[in-house]
């Protein structure tokens, strides 16, 4: 794969938080919001649906960092699509709608469901990658980023990755949230940039958690999930 010109702004950074997420020591702390297996025998995190895809949004789930993050912040991590079809996800800046932590008890149970995370009691971003859920989908390779509450598809970029079959991993990921400025990158191959102007889709969204997303039948692997502090 061609390497495009970095996406990362030309500020310093201090890394926050490293996980190899190559054990199950390593999740100890995650919280997991649906039904999921999660497995280590490559020495990396592997997930995958527990419940059956026929039954629709049901059958996925999230899986969530317990850090809080700021709100300028650089999240890198490697990722192996192993079996599809299906859809990946990486939630950030993830609070509740009045700022809440993300796990306040008051706030409504979440169990994996699409609708609990764009038009529920959460503020979120979020960039889906390796999106092979539906027909359309697997015939035209796209990652979204979205800004909820809402769902409000914000920006696109054509998605690099060969499907399961082809796939010789890992692919680098990297997300940036610096300022009102959001870009993807997948191998230094630039996907997206766009700017939030604070009042379009909501108001500017500041820190909060990460979480791992998948839609049943995808099987995924990641691996070396760190985030950077951005000044």
């Amino acid at each position: 794969m061609r390497r495009g010109k970095r996406t990362v702004p030309d500020v310093q950074k201090k890394l926050v938080y490293e996980n190899p997420l190559a054990s199950e020591k390593d999740v100890s702390g995650f919280r997991l919001e649906g039904e999921a297996s999660v497995t280590f025998a490559n020495g990396r995190m592997r997930m995958e649906n527990k419940l059956d895809p026929e039954i629709g949004q049901a059958s996925n789930f999230v899986f969530w960092c317990p850090e809080d993050f700021s709100a300028n912040i650089a999240v890198t991590w490697e990722f192996w699509p192993i079996r599809e079809p299906g859809l990946c996800m990486l939630f950030f800046a993830a609070a509740g709608r009045h700022g809440e932590d993300l796990f306040a008890p008051w706030l409504p149970v979440r169990s994996g469901e699409y609708h609990h995370y764009h038009s529920g009691a959460v503020n979120a971003f979020h960039v889906s990658y390796f999106r092979r859920r539906y027909p359309e989908e697997r015939a035209f390779h796209t990652c979204n980023l979205r800004k909820s509450y809402g769902a409000h598809l914000v920006c696109q970029g054509a998605d690099p990755i060969p499907d399961a079959a082809d796939a010789q991993g890992p692919y680098r990921m990297e997300l940036i949230k610096h300022g009102r400025e959001i870009s993807f990158a997948i191998n230094e191959l630039p996907i997206f940039r766009w700017t939030d102007d604070g009042h379009s889709y909501g108001s500017l969204l500041d820190g909060g958690k990460i979480g791992f997303r998948q839609m049943a039948p995808l099987i995924g692997e990641y691996a070396n999930f760190k985030v950077y502090e951005l000044e």
